[in-house]
């Protein structure tokens, strides 16, 4: 899928899922077989890229379903977008059948830069997360949301988070480290600074992390 037809596709797919749901609702995700989930969502209308969770039915994050994803690495349906879980979670281990349900965030391309970087030993200080407004998603019919975020990083890169544990954004490449620390901070003009220790300590300043929406897949049962 090009940039040139993706604002194009997503005004279709908004269009056709508003008119679905003036003639009658219907379930966001339905279930196939071999324990495989279909879930089906409409995009924002909002350029940029997809993450994506499924949770179970006390609100824990059980499966990064999609992280940083474009759009054509979802099956493009009649009205809505579409992936397929599983049934597993992270660590490839068959989740109890139940009920579950999904939702995600679509992040707009943001300003990331490197700001300085240091040879000597700074400590980092835990932070307490740092609390920002999305952009009311329009095809939910909701108010602003807020959301909380915080730094993350695993084996090969940090990024931030929400705070349950969805990684949203890849801020910076980790080389092989024994040691790692992170740590996010909300500056004055909104954007966002974060520090990365391993053998040197850098810091990265984010602008434009607000240009993201909220969107939810809604509930569905594992079989």
């Amino acid at each position: 899928m090009t940039k040139t037809v993706l604002p194009l596709t997503i005004g279709l797919l908004a269009i056709s899922f508003l008119r679905a749901q003036e003639i009658s609702p219907s379930p966001s995700a339905s279930a196939t077989p071999a324990r495989a989930v279909r879930i089906s969502f409409v995009p924002p209308p909002l350029e940029g890229k997809v993450s994506l969770g499924v949770y179970n039915e006390w609100g824990q994050l059980v499966r990064v379903l999609h992280q940083e994803a474009e759009f054509d690495e979802f099956t493009i349906g009649a009205d809505a977008l579409s992936t397929k879980w599983d049934g597993k979670d992270d660590y490839d281990y068959d989740l109890p059948a139940g009920k579950y349900s999904a939702r995600g965030f679509l992040v707009a391309p943001m300003k990331i830069e490197q700001i300085s970087q240091t040879d000597e030993a700074v400590f980092i200080d835990p932070a307490p997360p740092v609390r920002i407004k999305l952009v009311a998603n329009p095809l939910e019919n909701n108010e602003r949301p807020t959301i909380d975020l915080v730094a993350g990083y695993d084996d090969d890169s940090t990024y931030i988070q929400t705070l349950d544990g969805l990684p949203l954004v890849t801020v910076s490449k980790l080389d092989k480290s024994s040691e790692v620390a992170v740590v996010l901070d909300l500056e004055r003009d909104k954007s966002l600074n974060m520090l990365v220790r391993t053998a040197v300590t850098r810091e990265f300043r984010i602008t434009g992390i607000t240009k993201m929406m909220a969107f939810d897949c809604g509930q569905f049962e594992l079989k």
